[in-house]
């Protein structure tokens, strides 16, 4: 076993590093938002329409790897995505036009959809070969990247704009890392067969609520911060980095947490926490009371995402041969990754839509769809658990 994981360290690290890289680039740009409004002129209505297009596009590249992915393998679709992201996000900073810089945002979409699966097919992969959780820390490896992309944004705001580009020379370096190869090169000729996706789709759900809940506080944790609260404007853009530090290192954690304490209560802990979280922003009399809130929600919810990948590729997987289960896993997980902009989307739609009167209002969305976690949690029980 301890010759198996010196084996596998070089792929580990490379795939936390695609994770990483991710985080690193989609936070840079995300929290450049209001540079890129003013450089281009977009008003709030023009920023959401292609920041939509963007997500929209991601889950296309999703689409993209499930078909690519059981034919090519996840390895050699996933450096083609991030060759993908750095040649758009070179062109979208770069781009002399309007019209340039949306369609170099529509290819770094489509490239994230790419990378997003197939980052979490590698993942997977890993977690089989060693037989044992990876899937948490593959993602607090993201928010690592979130955070360090968060901080780069605080501390170059006075860099020029085409300096920026260089962000697309770290993707291209994580392109040459060594990932997992299949076990073996002969693609299933099925990968519908026998996939429960009854059960997948109960672990959706739970993936719904979490991206929901996530991009609730991502997007609009620092609005309700300047509208409810008047908040220094400067602390604004801080709101979400404790919620990203606690999610970052709960899912550092994660993967000594699951095998302690099983997935199913470590998820239904985490639920608790997290409604206990939200009524804390909901009701906070002070803005350093709701920031106090959503670092406790980073807790609560840090897990849910890659136990999900986790139990999906599982119940992919199961009583099938080497090249069958990898297939079959692998489109599975590209197309389980619709999940997560499904969540996105409502987490940034809903909770503002219910609270363009009072934000209050708007963070009692994810505050009752939390609650769903406690029961969707079950489906997260090993087939062979009867306890649950």
């Amino acid at each position: 076993m301890l010759s198996m994981a010196t084996d596998l360290r070089p792929a580990r690290l490379a795939i936390a590093a695609a994770f990483l890289t991710q985080g690193l680039v989609f936070i840079s740009l995300t929290t450049r938002l209001p540079r890129i409004q003013d450089r281009w002129d977009l008003d709030e209505l023009a920023l959401s329409g292609v920041l939509l297009m963007m997500v929209l596009l991601a889950g296309v590249g999703s689409l993209v790897a499930e078909k690519l992915a059981p034919r090519l393998d996840s390895a050699v679709v996933l450096r083609a995505g991030l060759v993908l992201i750095a040649v758009s996000v070179a062109v979208l900073l770069l781009a002399p036009a309007i019209g340039v810089f949306v369609g170099g945002l529509a290819a770094y979409g489509v490239g994230l959809g790419i990378v997003d699966a197939t980052g979490n097919m590698q993942a997977v992969a890993l977690e089989h070969r060693m037989g044992r959780v990876v899937l948490p820390s593959c993602h607090g490896a993201w928010t690592l990247g979130g955070i360090v992309g968060a901080l780069l944004t605080l501390g170059t705001s006075d860099v020029p704009w085409s300096a920026l580009a260089l962000l697309a020379l770290l993707p291209l370096a994580s392109a040459a890392a060594p990932y997992l190869a299949r076990d073996s090169g002969v693609a299933a000729t099925s990968t519908d067969t026998d996939v429960p996706w009854r059960a997948i789709v109960m672990i959706g759900l739970a993936l719904v609520v979490f991206y929901t809940v996530d991009t609730a506080a991502a997007t609009w944790g620092p609005v309700y911060l300047d509208d409810v609260f008047t908040a220094p404007e400067e602390l604004v853009a801080l709101a979400t980095l404790p919620y990203l530090l606690a999610s970052g290192l709960v899912r550092l954690a994660g993967d000594r947490l699951t095998e302690q304490v099983g997935a199913v209560r470590l998820l239904r802990v985490g639920a608790g926490i997290a409604f206990v979280s939200l009524a804390i922003v909901v009701a906070a009399p002070s803005w350093p009371v709701a920031v106090l809130g959503f670092t406790l929600l980073g807790c609560g919810v840090a897990v849910v995402a890659p136990l999900s990948f986790s139990a999906a590729a599982a119940l992919a997987g199961r009583d099938a041969d080497p090249a069958t289960r990898q297939a079959r896993v692998d489109a599975v997980v590209a197309r389980f990754n619709q999940f997560n902009y499904a969540g996105a989307l409502l987490g940034a739609v809903m909770t503002g839509a219910v609270g363009s009167s009072s934000l209050r209002i708007g963070f009692a969305v994810p505050l009752v769809l939390v609650v769903a976690l406690f029961w969707l949690a079950r489906a997260f029980a090993p087939a062979d658990d009867p306890s649950v």
